[in-house]
């Protein structure tokens, strides 16, 4: 029978320690996740206004999507604030889709980036309509043509 000798605990290497810097994240990096976060919530339809959406289509046919396409943030040392713009779902409530885009984003800042939420501003301005995306003209077409 051998004799059992005390084993010390492994000593921590330097990159198992804590070590003292700076974070910096900038706004865009911010501004992507709150769309990121944003966009996870049903009744979400798209982001951004009128114009914005334009930019937006043509950057997804070029297949260069803008995840923070319209989101605007303000970062401070520890808190940030977001305002977003959203296009909703026809027939959503609006009040819970707005909510439930505030509370995304909040979970988000506050798990991924690590900061305070002063505030998450949600403005609806249209509402998208499904039968807007099925060409209507095609009958009308199709009976002039025969």
């Amino acid at each position: 029978m051998a004799n059992a000798t005390p084993t010390q605990a492994p000593s921590k290497s330097p990159s198992a320690q804590a070590v003292e810097g700076k974070t910096t994240i900038d706004d865009g990096v911010v501004a992507k996740i709150a769309g990121i976060a944003a966009r996870e919530i049903q009744g979400v339809y798209a982001l951004g206004g009128g114009a914005a959406r334009v930019v937006g289509a043509i950057r997804n046919v070029l297949n260069t999507t803008d995840l923070a396409q319209g989101i605007n943030v303000e970062v401070g040392e520890t808190q940030v604030a977001v305002d977003v713009t959203i296009v909703a779902e026809y027939p959503v409530s609006l009040q819970r889709v707005a909510q439930e885009v505030r509370e995304s984003i909040a979970k988000a800042m506050h798990e991924l980036v690590g900061m305070e939420v002063a505030e998450v501003n949600v403005t609806v301005n249209d509402v998208h309509i499904a039968s807007d995306d099925d060409d209507g003209d095609s009958d009308a077409e199709e009976a002039r043509v025969q």
